[in-house]
């Protein structure tokens, strides 16, 4: 009886994260905005992928704001955000 409720679950889940992902299936590449890496702005375990040496992928920095850890923002916007080590980078901070 379990493995039955487990299996439905599995597939009602599965099921949603189809149709999440086809939601936006028929956006135009123009209507979602362009982003760029921003470097020192992210928070210990909130980067995106790829984050340096002692790093493998997302959520990995192993600090708030390391130099060589990076997130996606809204293309323009990095350097204007300020964290206490200052402002956000295009380039990786040593």
């Amino acid at each position: 009886m379990k493995s039955t409720y487990a299996a439905v679950a599995a597939t009602l889940a599965f099921s949603l994260a189809s149709l999440a992902g086809n939601a936006h299936a028929g956006d135009s590449a123009s209507a979602r905005p362009a982003m760029e890496k921003c470097y020192g702005v992210a928070l210990a375990g909130k980067n995106d992928c790829a984050a340096g040496p002692g790093t493998t992928c997302a959520g990995t920095a192993k600090a708030d704001y390391q130099g060589n850890a990076w997130i996606l923002v809204a293309k323009g916007t990095c350097t204007t955000i300020k964290t206490p080590k200052g402002y956000g980078s295009l380039q990786a901070k040593s």
